[in-house]
């Protein structure tokens, strides 16, 4: 990378899963896909929702999406050391002194056991009628049980997702309803060092390897290169 400091996020890690040429011409070019059409509501939610938390957090009261999915944990108590992890340009990150790299990522909240182990908690809004979880969703929970791990803290080897879903069925009326659904997910963190090791490895190279067969970027690539000849 030309002597740069390599930083890499679970996004990072999930655009090298996807296509490695794409990713080496984004982290060592600059030049990244178009982008996708801005969710600015998914923005708002968030920010709405880490206020929410924040004051539960704050009340040490337990949250009513843990009491009504059962889940035994309460809300991580350190608010400070919470804000430094969700910060995009801080976030909770692991220097690698055999890569010579940096993986980091920017969490939403944090649950905390009675055992003292922690998991992450993301949420997600949609306007799906149902809670999919993509493999993006459990890479970045993956990810974030390696960096918790990293840095010293037990994990139960799960992370959570808090849906937020848009609920159609019942109307507008000046405010946009939710239903909202929890769910568990097994968490791996054991293949994250191989997937960070292999997407370092690429940024090295001194120049990109070629387009995952089922890039749909390339597929444009191409076809707008034959369209113009």
């Amino acid at each position: 990378m030309n002597g740069k400091t390599i930083q890499l996020s679970p996004n990072s890690l999930n655009l090298f899963l996807e296509c490695p040429h794409c990713f080496w011409l984004d982290k060592n070019l600059g030049i990244k896909r178009p982008p996708p059409y801005p969710y600015a509501l998914n923005s708002a939610v968030d920010t709405l929702l880490k206020e929410e938390f924040d004051a539960y957090r704050a009340k040490k009261l337990i949250h009513p999406l843990l009491k009504e999915n059962n889940i035994k944990a309460h809300l991580f108590p350190n608010q400070k050391l919470l804000s430094q992890w969700r910060n995009n340009f801080a976030g909770i990150r692991y220097f690698d002194p055999d890569l010579q790299a940096t993986l980091f990522g920017a969490v939403d909240d944090v649950l905390e056991f009675s055992d003292g182990k922690i998991a992450p908690l993301d949420y997600k809004s949609t306007g799906s009628t149902a809670a999919n979880v993509y493999d993006r969703f459990q890479l970045q929970l993956d990810t974030y049980t390696y960096l918790m791990e990293k840095n010293g803290f037990q994990t139960p080897r799960k992370g959570y997702l808090a849906f937020y879903i848009v609920d159609k069925s019942k109307g507008f009326i000046d405010r946009l309803p939710f239903r909202k659904e929890m769910v568990e997910i097994e968490t791996n963190p054991g293949d994250i060092y191989e997937i960070f090791k292999d997407a370092v490895a690429c940024l090295r190279q001194a120049s990109p390897p070629k387009h995952s067969v089922d890039c749909q970027f390339a597929k444009w690539l191409k076809g707008a290169k034959s369209y113009s000849n």
